[in-house]
């Protein structure tokens, strides 16, 4: 097996959101992981801030 920087997941995704998603990957002709990946960069912002509420 190929040492990669990726982690395997597993996710529970409507399985028609899941259809959807596969269908966009084929037809921009990149993989699911790719698809995913662009998605998740695209939403999530560059920088994680993670602040401690005051009690």
């Amino acid at each position: 097996m190929a040492k990669t920087d990726k982690q395997r997941v597993t996710l529970f995704i409507n399985p028609e959101l899941l259809k959807h998603s596969k269908a966009q990957a084929v037809i921009n002709e990149i993989t699911l992981t790719q698809l995913i990946e662009k998605a998740l960069i695209a939403y999530l912002p560059e920088e994680i801030k993670i602040v401690k509420p005051k009690i």
